[in-house]
């Protein structure tokens, strides 16, 4: 049975359609327009998105700034607008010898600056960044700060290399692509990638959109909160449902040196149905939502 919270999903997303296909399929599914995502795909890239629907969605930001992981595959030689299989060639070069890659590696691993595709959803001037090109906006994207965890070769078939790359978010593996080819005095582009992780989530556990049973692929609020640093879980008495379904804190004056300062804390009744999610500062507390 599916918590009238909601819940999370760990959607595998195949090649070849957008990730707003795929999360469709789990709004029918579900009888929701209220899903939200962790992060989308673009169309060539398959693999993992975490989604959550109903109350949950307020938990985006939280499951956003989680680390991922890929394999993505890089074809150097040719360099497309859109740094994907889908682009126009702009540049051509000669593919690098593996010895050239392995070099310049180490310059993009740890706390780095990367200047994301002119072809993404980045925000400039309020405007999506793909659309000003298609419009032929003329346009510069500022850098931005990202971690590279590891960046490590799987295997090099010249000119095709495979790599596991695990980064922080807001990190774009075409400008990695990009930019390791430059690195290397060549040019280059992805053809695939695989997103194989967000966090503590695995695409081992996850589901494609046409096999997605909300019976079995749902997880609920009880088992979220588990994936959640700072977030406490507690049950409380029944006695006190309403005051918490009106946001009232009376039972606060009961309970409040049952909570820590600067924590927070899903509550949960007796049934381990979520209430509220709650924050306690110096003594004072705060809903952050109430189911």
């Amino acid at each position: 049975m599916i918590s009238k919270s909601g819940g999370l999903i760990l959607l595998n997303k195949p090649s070849g359609i957008t990730s707003f296909k795929g999360l469709n399929v789990l709004k029918k599914t579900l009888g929701t327009g209220k899903v939200g995502h962790t992060g989308t795909l673009d169309k060539f890239a398959d693999g993992l998105i975490v989604a959550l629907f109903g109350k949950m969605t307020k938990l985006v930001p939280e499951f956003t700034g989680m680390d991922k992981e890929y394999i993505a595959k890089i074809y150097f030689g040719k360099e497309t607008d859109t740094l994907d299989p889908e682009g126009q060639t702009l540049y051509s070069a000669e593919p690098p010898d593996l010895i050239d890659i392995e070099k310049a590696l180490p310059f993009f691993i740890g706390s780095i600056k990367q200047i994301p595709p002119h072809y993404s959803a980045i925000h400039i001037d309020g405007k999506r960044a793909y659309e000003m090109v298609r419009s032929g906006e003329k346009f510069q994207i500022p850098a931005r700060d990202i971690e590279v965890y590891s960046f490590k070769i799987i295997s090099y078939n010249k000119p095709y290399l495979i790599a596991k790359i695990r980064c922080s978010k807001g990190t774009y593996i075409r400008s990695l692509a990009r930019d390791l080819a430059l690195k290397c005095h060549s040019r280059a582009h992805l053809v695939e990638l695989k997103r194989t992780s967000v966090g503590p989530f695995s695409l081992d556990d996850s589901v494609t959109p046409e096999k997605f049973d909300s019976t079995i692929h749902v997880i609920n609020p009880w088992n979220i909160f588990d994936y959640l640093q700072g977030v406490d879980k507690k049950i409380i008495d029944d006695c006190y449902r309403k005051d918490i379904a009106h946001g009232k804190d009376s039972f606060f004056k009961e309970l409040g040196n049952e909570f820590h300062d600067n924590r927070e804390y899903a509550l949960f009744d007796e049934r381990k149905e979520m209430l509220a999610l709650i924050k306690k500062n110096t003594g004072n507390f705060s809903f952050r939502f109430v189911c």
